[in-house]
């Protein structure tokens, strides 16, 4: 499959939350980014080195036909491609331009499938639901109303979400995008909700070709879509601030809104393909002199051109999991039962015993 440009949904997926809660989702929104001023402003006379925290994560695979119902193999290699891409672990870091080598984040984010389903009983953390609908649709009818997130409801034929406060669920379909004035739908290569939304949808979404590892997508196969759709999860906005909508060809492009990260280069609309540093093809006049970060995650550059965050939007990711997100690293869904049994047999150890040969240790030195 040859998909030309890089296409996400999280940003009119925002705009139909706006529509469908109104004042509500505002409200959340403006908390959400008033909770990240005020924690960045902590920040901005220390270093602080973040503890190493781990997500539960669930994939609800959907599918149609038989190609659709990825293996396990594909659903692992993306976890893989997370933890290196949030841990700074991936192999194709070195390429960061020197001059932006030092604001490399490393978030100290990884991820996990559960051991636990919401009923507390062993699970994979992947879930498989033959569909009757072929395609998802994402986006507005005729009348530019929302059109119903199918994909998150197992009555629609999708899949209920997992409990929201306690896994990231991900979904992997045959996903499409519809707004409306178009004459036909396009490829849609994922989606996110962020952290102000309504629990009942909150989640991922990612077109079923795009997630992992997969030689078949040239472009966009190595499992930087699920990357860039997390961030937005996490509470990341696109590095150009969404002040241009590409789905919008009367859309001027502006340099007049910014993603609320100070090290992140403002531009104007999104990188596309495979830059070449230095680029200021969307450059606005405060962009600077390296040019637009055309690397980063959040921009839509091919994903053998996506190789790093900034430590500015690692601190955003931070406060959200401080803030909204804080239950989701409180869980237990990550023990099994069998580990959750051996810990039960350390904490009946006294807290001293005798080694054998020399005297009374800690517990914890023998462990």
């Amino acid at each position: 499959m040859n998909i030309k440009s890089r296409v996400c949904g999280t940003d009119l997926n925002n705009n139909n939350l706006l529509t469908l809660h109104g004042e509500r989702y505002k409200t959340n929104m403006r908390k959400e980014e008033q909770s990240w001023l005020s924690f960045a402003s902590k920040l901005s006379s220390t270093t602080v080195e973040f503890p190493v925290v781990t997500i539960p994560v669930v994939v609800h695979v959907v599918y149609n036909k038989k190609d659709q119902n990825i293996p396990d193999s594909r659903i692992n290699s993306q976890l893989e491609v997370l933890n290196a891409d949030y841990r700074k672990r991936n192999l194709d870091k070195n390429k960061v331009p020197d001059v932006w080598k030092e604001i490399a984040g490393d978030s100290r984010i990884e991820f996990m499938l559960a051991s636990r389903d919401p009923e507390g009983n062993p699970t994979n953390g992947i879930t498989r639901t033959k569909t009757a609908i072929k395609r998802f649709i994402h986006g507005t009818d005729e009348n530019d109303k929302p059109l119903p997130e199918k994909i998150k409801s197992t009555s629609q034929g999708g899949k209920d979400p997992w409990d929201t406060t306690k896994y990231l669920n991900l979904w992997v379909c045959n996903l499409i995008e519809m707004e409306s004035g178009q004459n036909s739908p396009g490829q849609l290569l994922g989606y996110a909700q962020f952290p102000s939304g309504p629990p009942e949808t909150d989640g991922v979404v990612i077109f079923y070709e795009a997630f992992g590892m997969n030689k078949k997508i040239p472009s966009f196969g190595l499992g930087r879509t699920c990357t860039h759709e997390v961030g937005h999860w996490l509470g990341l906005r696109h590095i150009w601030g969404d002040d241009y909508d590409p789905s919008n060809p009367n859309s001027p492009l502006g340099c007049s809104r910014s993603d609320n990260i100070t090290d992140t280069p403002n531009q104007r609309g999104p990188n596309n393909g495979k830059p070449h540093f230095p680029t200021n093809d969307q450059s606005c006049p405060n962009t600077g002199a390296n040019g637009t970060m055309f690397m980063n995650y959040m921009d839509y550059s091919d994903d053998d051109s996506l190789y790093m965050f900034t430590i500015g939007q690692v601190a955003k990711m931070r406060s959200t999991l401080n803030g909204s997100r804080s239950t989701i690293t409180a869980s237990n869904v990550l023990i099994s039962h069998k580990e959750e049994a051996h810990l039960e047999t350390l904490r009946t150890l006294p807290s001293k015993v005798y080694d054998g040969s020399h005297s009374v240790v800690a517990i914890e030195e023998l462990l």
